[in-house]
């Protein structure tokens, strides 16, 4: 079986990478199991790629550790930064391409894709200028020792990124990773394999050593579970749901207790004040939930709105959804594209008919849109009790709850009940009540008139259930580096 295949989507044609990549090689699995890849929009294959069980997780292991020890040990900070730069051009000049697999094998719209492209791009290039500006402090404490700190590598880095933007996952975890010296396994989710696989022949043109950055398609219960146990793995990131960071931060205790971060579920309150501008409120609060189809942990699933425009809102904010294209991705004026999955499709839809039976009102949507692919309607719904699991738990779908408050001390109260606090936003013109309400919002992300605005110079992570550490930013250097004190005596014996 070839390790690349030829595949034609509706903007490129290019050759597909389905092995492993270990050790700066394209191989097969150790087993020779492989699985297919669906394409959302029409539910048809794309194309099969090698499954690493865990066998090949040890061997991407070996791979990293030795690359770890040994060449990328010598490699000086300012090479680090360049390679990652080098990487980063890379991204630009076969943007189309990996715009267009992202499409094909998510489904997210190609305009929405070829911006993720361009923020990973910046991402990277963005970490490869931290690469040579890690340094730690001297401390005085007396005059005759000297002490200094290092900021010392992890060492070999587990890295488990999601579907729902692969891409963007890909560059938020390998950035940083090897900007501080560190190598990486990253396993891709199994639903998207494909532009990970594809952007690893960037990391060979880039020139980035062989072992440094290793790539493998696998299930999250088989290769996923061996990256967050293996005995040789220094550190473990992971983006996707709480259910499954509570069992890699298990694994990872009960094994060698390495270091883990944790990019976890949301359920974010968007609220909406009176005094708000309310066509600008409706439009970021529309982006807040229906963009990448509602498949975004931050996204703004609560909505609530004060009395005095709620009605005036709610009637608008139906208007603006229908306003939506819902459909093809490859089509220049589609929004929303489809589910990533069956499952995800199938989930969705359970949600969506557990608020009807609980009495809450469909103000829009609610259905399966179209008969062929993965596509719901963008749904709202209002009449909603916070007990309902509509308005407890992630959908993850294009589906909101919208309520009616009166008071900022009552919305911050239902804004915080909530296990998760990843997220929230706060719409408003006057500025008291925008820092009052963003300071007493229990997430790790608050915008104000503002909604998903995410950039790589600024940290995300999560509150409560939502996770552990920060991505992003300054801040996610220090998830991949330890600091070491050196304290050196310069003067005599201290006793006698």
């Amino acid at each position: 079986m070839s390790l690349f295949t030829k595949i034609e989507t509706p903007s490129v044609t290019y050759d597909q990478p389905t092995g492993l990549f270990i050790d700066g090689k394209w191989v097969k699995g150790v087993e020779g199991k492989t699985f297919e890849t669906i394409n959302p929009t029409n539910e048809k294959p794309i194309v099969a790629v090698h499954e690493a069980g865990p066998e090949d997780v040890d061997a991407a292991v070996k791979a990293a550790r030795k690359a770890f020890n040994g060449v990328w040990a010598q490699t000086l900070p300012s090479v680090r930064g360049q390679l990652l730069t080098k990487l980063a051009d890379l991204f630009d000049e076969y943007s189309d391409t990996l715009a267009a697999i992202e499409s094909l094998d998510n489904g997210k719209a190609l305009s929405m894709a070829k911006v993720d492209v361009q923020l990973s791009s910046g991402c990277l290039r963005y970490y490869g200028g931290w690469a040579d500006k890690i340094h730690g402090k001297t401390i005085d404490t007396d005059p005759e020792t000297f002490n200094y700190t290092r900021h010392e590598p992890v060492g070999v880095c587990g890295q488990i990124i999601p579907w729902n933007f692969p891409l963007l996952m890909w560059s938020w975890k390998i950035g940083p990773a090897i900007a501080t010296g560190n190598t990486v396994v990253l396993k891709t989710a199994e639903q998207t394999p494909l532009s990970a696989l594809y952007a690893a022949t960037l990391i060979e043109k880039a020139g980035i050593p062989a072992g440094v950055v290793n790539i493998i398609s696998g299930f999250g219960k088989t290769a996923g579970a061996a990256i967050a146990s293996h005995m040789d793995i220094d550190k473990v990131a992971f983006t996707g749901s709480t259910v499954v960071g509570r069992t890699i931060l298990q694994a990872a205790a009960k094994s060698n207790l390495k270091k883990v971060t944790l990019e976890l579920g949301g359920k974010s309150p968007n609220i909406v004040f009176n005094d708000a501008n309310i066509e600008d409120a409706i439009s970021w609060v529309n982006f807040g939930i229906f963009f990448n189809h509602g498949q975004c942990c931050c996204a703004g699933s609560r909505i609530y709105v004060q009395s005095g425009i709620y009605d005036k809102f709610v009637e608008q904010f139906r208007q603006r959804t229908a306003k939506n294209v819902v459909g093809d991705p490859f089509k220049q004026d589609t929004f929303q594209g489809p589910q990533v999955s069956k499952l995800q499709f199938d989930r969705i839809m359970e949600y969506i008919q557990s608020g009807k039976e609980a009495g809450a009102k469909v103000e829009t949507g609610g259905d399966r849109h179209g008969d062929e692919g993965f596509f719901i309607q963008p749904t709202i719904f209002s009449n909603v009790s916070p007990d309902m699991k509509i308005m407890q738990e992630e959908i993850f779908g294009p589906v909101c709850t919208i309520s009616k408050f009166e008071t900022e001390e009552e919305v911050i109260k239902s804004g915080n009940e909530t296990t998760y606090g990843l997220a929230a936003a706060v719409h408003t013109q006057n500025l008291n009540t925008a820092l009052r309400v963003a300071n007493s919002l229990k997430a790790g992300t608050v915008w104000v008139n503002n909604y998903n605005m995410i950039s790589y110079q600024v940290p995300f992570g999560g509150f409560k259930e939502s996770g552990i550490g920060r991505e992003l930013g300054k801040y996610a250097l220090a998830n991949y580096t330890q600091v070491k004190s050196v304290r050196v005596r310069l003067g005599g014996a201290l006793f006698g």
